[in-house]
């Protein structure tokens, strides 16, 4: 299925085709390369608003999921009985805020890929509101960004900043 990639913001520049070959791959080492995503890449107004409206903070973020699937078992695969339940849901990535809050020796692009990640992990049912959750999410995202350097020779490490 499809990986829709829509860049919505002129804050800050990107390159789709960087993106799309790592959100690619992702799909592949999370096996659900099947299963339609979008992702939206917004500045921090859009990411405020969409943050205040469905989340009730009103601040910018890095990453908003909203999973297609409702009530999934972290880590757990769809299972769809139609051929249009193929789909994970849609990630909005707060391209203009992670680029602001990146450290001066860290790439843009590789955060970008780790944030999705997060984001992917949060389509899969995988959440952080207790110790316990973000434990198991972050070693779900160790895992997968440990396949994406196989894949693609990156080193990449999970979000850890804030999460809980």
């Amino acid at each position: 299925m499809a990986l829709a990639l829509r860049n919505l913001q002129r804050a800050v520049p990107l390159r789709r085709a960087r993106l799309r070959r790592a959100l690619e791959a992702l799909r592949a080492a999370l096996g659900v390369q099947r299963f339609a995503v979008g992702v939206v890449c917004v500045d921090n107004e859009r990411i405020r608003q969409i943050n205040r409206i469905y989340r009730r903070k009103n601040a910018p973020t890095d990453v908003l999921a909203f999973p297609f699937h409702e009530n999934l078992e972290a880590g757990e695969i769809p299972r769809p009985a139609f051929p249009g339940d193929y789909n994970l849901g849609d990630i909005f990535l707060g391209v203009e805020y992670i680029f602001q809050q990146r450290r001066e020796d860290e790439d843009y692009y590789d955060l970008l890929t780790v944030t999705a990640t997060h984001g992917l992990c949060h389509l899969l049912g995988f959440t952080h509101d207790t110790e316990a959750e973000w434990q198991k999410m972050h070693h779900k995202e160790k895992q997968v960004l440990k396949e994406l350097g196989r894949r693609l020779g990156t080193r990449l490490q999970p979000l850890s900043r804030g999460l809980f």
